[in-house]
């Protein structure tokens, strides 16, 4: 049953009728706390139809913002529960630097937990998803312009090599 809706659920996420649902789904994911990187479905859409970049960009931006905002609610919702772990350094950075630390959202692995954290902290919450999507906007403007740019050849031969290496 459960393999049935997730082949069905990759079946529904890869047509291309619905390929910017797909990018916004994942990218929305992706900015929560679950670990799920959402460059590589940016790429295949446009990679597909180079005619979806800007499209694809900004419908990455905004679910992935989106998801940060969720991420500040969940922190701001959790201060309460947490008190007694304020005393972090983490806190003291975001709390001398405010708002503008959201442009490190783009970072894997901290910038999600950074959004969290600007909401344990009650930064302000419509400038800090400001930052968040210019952050998160300029990571997938980069991402996808390196790999639109690199020939497909230096990919490919990266594939072969990791596979050789971990095959």
């Amino acid at each position: 049953m459960i393999e049935t809706a997730v082949l069905w659920l990759l079946k529904v996420l890869a047509a291309p009728t619905v390929g910017l649902t797909s990018v916004f789904v994942i990218a929305f994911v992706s900015a929560t706390l679950v670990p799920l990187g959402s460059e590589p479905a940016v790429f295949a859409v446009i990679k597909a139809n180079p005619a979806m970049f800007w499209p694809a960009i900004l419908v990455a931006t905004l679910g992935n913002t989106i998801g940060g905002a969720v991420d500040y609610l969940l922190g701001y919702r959790a201060k309460i529960a947490f008190a007694k772990e304020r005393q972090s350094r983490w806190f003291g950075w975001l709390a001398k630097y405010g708002a503008k630390t959201m442009l490190l959202s783009w970072l894997p692995g901290i910038g999600d937990p950074l959004c969290t954290l600007a909401g344990w902290l009650h930064l302000p919450f419509w400038p800090s998803v400001m930052y968040m999507a210019i952050g998160k906007f300029g990571r997938y403007l980069t991402m996808t312009l390196v790999l639109l740019y690199v020939p497909d050849d230096f990919w490919r031969n990266l594939g072969e090599m990791i596979t050789r290496i971990t095959g």
